[in-house]
């Protein structure tokens, strides 16, 4: 075990930090374009549930008594999410009021590419990847480099490595991502130029303080910091095992796809009560900004917890369980696999180039 250990070790070092950040942006770009239709036909069976003329501001803040012209789905393709607004009169309302009705996702993938065309299951795939590729790159480079320096520069040793090392590279990961998120929402729903949106966030700022570009931090962090440590701990142990059992020192695709799946579902179910609170919360803060709504007045993580628990029982912070496991762990399978065979590639270019060298 030592010695698959320290191999591991070197095939790490081996790689500079812009050659794994050239494999997870690939695994990123992989990742979402696989799992865009799931989340595209989630929306799509949703949006025909409450069409705009039937939405009413006044469900969610009840001084506003007219036809809502907003709507914000929540993108999620395993990765990550964001919300994505939608206004009664843009080229998103069109699929948004059309007459197709889906019985189910299968009827919905049917009909969808039967009379909208292919491409129409990846029509969240801009946005999606225009948060998802660097938050991934960010994340899964500081995970990386975090862990390597816990073993090798301050000498810890330990299974408990993994899961700091994932806990701080998630928490840097989402606070430099919060406030682009908290930006692009903004031009989205408000349809703003990029000199209109510094005067728009300078005002924020002068209003509610530098804090208010990190709105929804903490029920993201609550949900995808435990996520990530949970998610690197258990991954790293059952790779460890896989590798031993089958007697590889290094993980092959089909090992770091198993482990990947197995600690991508584990982490999904023990952190689904966060990422319930987390989906209405960000949702909530999506439509009161595009509304102009103050966001002062929004609830707070435990609060909406509590009043789910109230209103729904315990059963109701479990709420979407199967599809959460169905979505996430196999993007979680995708994203790590692909990301170490990136590596393993670029060790064996790096390998050739030194052999040439000598």
């Amino acid at each position: 075990m030592a010695k698959m250990t320290d191999r591991a070790a070197r095939h790490v070092a081996a790689i500079s930090p812009v050659q794994q950040m050239l494999a997870s942006g690939t695994g990123a770009l992989l990742t979402s374009i696989m799992v865009t239709p799931l989340d595209v036909v989630k929306i799509r069976l949703q949006a025909q549930q409450t069409p705009f003329h039937k939405a009413s501001d006044s469900t969610a803040w009840g001084r506003v008594l007219r036809p809502s012209k907003w709507k914000c789905f929540l993108y999620c393709n395993g990765l990550m999410d964001h919300v994505y607004v939608c206004q009664n009169g843009t080229h998103c309302s069109s699929w948004y009021k059309a007459p197709t009705h889906f019985s189910g996702t299968l009827d919905a993938f049917v009909k969808i590419t039967r009379y909208e065309g292919l491409r129409s299951l990846w029509s969240g795939l801009p946005p999606t990847l225009v948060m998802a590729v660097p938050a991934t790159v960010i994340y899964f480079t500081c995970y990386d480099q975090l862990r390597d320096f816990l073993r090798f520069r301050l000498g810890f040793q330990g299974s408990h490595i993994p899961l700091v090392a994932g806990a701080l590279a998630r928490l840097g990961a989402v606070s430099v991502i919060s406030p682009l998120e908290l930006v692009r929402t903004k031009m989205q729903s408000q349809q703003l130029s990029y000199s209109q949106l510094r005067v728009c966030i300078r005002s924020a700022v002068a209003q509610d303080g530098v804090l208010s570009l990190w709105r929804g931090w903490g029920p993201t962090v609550l949900r995808d910091v435990p996520f990530s440590a949970l998610y690197w701990f258990n991954y790293e142990l059952v790779k460890a095992e896989l590798c031993e059992r089958y007697g590889t020192p290094q993980a092959n695709f089909s090992i770091s796809f198993t482990s990947g799946a197995i600690s991508g579902a584990i982490a999904a179910i023990l952190t689904l009560p966060f990422d319930v609170v987390k989906t209405r919360r960000q949702i909530q803060l999506g439509e009161m900004d595009s509304l102009g709504v103050s966001l002062k007045k929004t609830s707070s993580t435990w609060h909406i917890m509590k009043e789910i628990q109230t209103n729904l029982g315990y059963r109701g912070l479990f709420a979407g369980f199967m599809p959460r496991v169905i979505k996430v762990a196999p993007a979680c399978a995708v994203m790590i696999s692909t990301y170490e065979f990136g590596k393993a590639f670029f060790q064996k270019v790096n390998l050739d180039q030194t052999r040439l060298a000598t």
